[in-house]
């Protein structure tokens, strides 16, 4: 009689735990809007939620530490005129914000280290280049100030946000709805599913196709996918009779997948979260009430289930904490902000584990906020790997936050539809370097009359009647 063996996995025990009542975030009225994006976001400063509001669109900003019952008239983010979308905080900046709008605009938010004191109504940057609303964020995760945007006009375009323009715009690729649109590890490739019933990977700079995928799920229903481990694809959708499924692809042979498995049959779309150190991807279903978790091995079948976080109260979205805002002494390896109706609700992974030293096999160095490229060199053709840190001693922030100032210019935009974008020399003949100049000019003055009047202070001081005779013909000036 053959026993069966049990996969061994230090994350087998992975056990999901809601925070108590006081550590919640509770009267919040949660935006009642049918869309399929996290309604959350959430870093180790701050956390927003996407909320109701009476003519336009509003999302709330608090301090992690602002737990317990919000005060109605608390202030919000309420610039946009129509109902928010999709938020996404900067992962190189805590202060600042991005959110997406059906008033078709993107507008980029700073917000103060203590939270809001008064309503914000002005942007910082507001960017206009879609014809229809908004869905889909995402910041780079290695370029600073370099933010995707996807609108149901069947556009991707990339920004930057420094100087407040698009510089790409993929038009001609997309022919439906953008479901989901995600970057890889070091921002090289973009990642599309698409109500055409295709998944492609994109070249972000050129706009082109570098591989496609047709019908990744026989369903109809929405599918979503993210780039996993070395590479892979991990997607989420549903097959002909309406069952949720998670299937795992390699990019480098789409033909069949490597693992494809069924779920349940209940009609939320899943969400995908996944965590590069651990290589465990978590699946929250809108609308559902459980976060189930997988882990992504090299061995099949590649996506093995470890097990379910259950509650009674089902989610209308979900935040997800990057890994250096978590309590790494705990042994804390996730943290999710679920939103109920009226709440924000905590839920933390915990692993296990009798010591209370530090777990070197769970927290392997992750990524920091530091960006690795600027966007004009991110632009230009030049890739950077992300900046890891450790999170031994917990994280502290050794570098302050990069001060963020908008620079208004007149670089060219480029359009994937175009065949032929203007080289880098060109757009450097573009700026005009008479500004520099001018600056060189107006220091090199203050610089002698600093010298004049240094002179007129040392002659001054050394023969004290004159000093007391210019005084009195300046009283004397002055009177007259």
């Amino acid at each position: 009689m053959s026993r069966k063996v049990v996969r061994s996995s230090k994350f087998r025990h992975v056990f999901g735990q809601a925070l108590k009542a006081d550590q919640c975030y509770d009267d919040i009225r949660i935006s009642q809007m049918t869309w399929d994006s996290n309604f959350c976001s959430v870093n180790p400063k701050f956390v927003a939620m996407i909320v109701d509001a009476s003519g336009g669109g509003a999302f709330i900003v608090l301090p992690l530490s602002k737990t317990g019952r919000i005060d109605m008239s608390l202030p919000t983010v309420c610039g946009h005129t129509g109902p928010v979308l999709d938020i996404e905080f900067c992962p190189h900046n805590d202060n600042i914000i991005a959110s997406g709008s059906e008033d078709c605009s993107v507008m980029i938010w700073e917000i103060p280290d203590g939270g809001l004191i008064s309503p914000l109504k002005d942007p910082a940057v507001k960017l206009d280049g879609h014809s229809k609303r908004v869905g889909i964020l995402s910041w780079h995760p290695t370029a600073h100030n370099v933010l995707m945007s996807a609108g149901c006009d069947n556009v991707v375009i990339l920004w930057n946000v420094v100087h407040g323009e698009a510089v790409v715009r993929i038009d001609s690729v997309h022919t439906d709805l953008i479901y989901s649109a995600c970057w890889n590890r070091n921002g090289s490739q973009i990642l599309t599913s698409c109500k055409d019933k295709k998944l492609r990977v994109l070249d972000p700079r050129k706009g082109s196709v570098i591989c496609e995928k047709d019908k990744p799920h026989e369903g109809s229903r929405p599918v979503r996918a993210v780039f996993v481990s070395d590479g892979k694809i991990l997607t989420t959708g549903f097959s002909r009779m309406s069952e949720r499924q998670v299937a795992l692809w390699d990019p480098k042979n789409f033909g069949e997948p490597l693992t494809l498995q069924e779920l349940d049959t209940s009609s939320g779309v899943l969400l995908p979260f996944f965590d590069p150190d651990t290589g465990i991807v978590y699946l929250c279903g809108k609308g559902d009430s459980s976060i189930r978790y997988f882990e992504v091995t090299d061995e099949a079948p590649y996506v093995h289930y470890l097990s379910m976080y259950s509650s009674k109260e089902s989610q209308k979205g979900m935040g997800y904490m990057p890994k250096r805002g978590l309590e790494v002494n705990k042994c804390e390896i996730a943290r999710f902000y679920k939103l109920h109706e009226r709440k924000c609700e905590p839920i933390v992974m915990t692993v296990p584990r009798k010591s209370d030293l530090f777990q070197e096999d769970l927290y392997p160095d992750t990524i920091g906020p530091e960006p690795s490229v600027e966007a004009d060199d991110w632009f230009s053709g030049k890739n950077g790997e992300p900046i890891l840190i450790s999170l031994k001693d917990g994280f502290v922030a050794t570098t302050k936050n990069k001060e963020f100032k908008v620079i208004k210019s007149l670089m060219a935009t480029t359009s994937s539809s175009l065949s032929n974008r203007q080289s880098d020399s060109a757009v450097r003949e573009h700026r005009n370097p008479l500004p520099v100049y001018c600056v060189l000019m107006n220091l090199s003055a203050l610089q002698n009359e600093v010298k004049e009047l240094r002179e007129m202070v040392e002659q001054l001081t050394q023969d004290p009647s004159r000093m007391k005779r210019k005084m009195q013909m300046d009283m004397y000036k002055i009177c007259k």
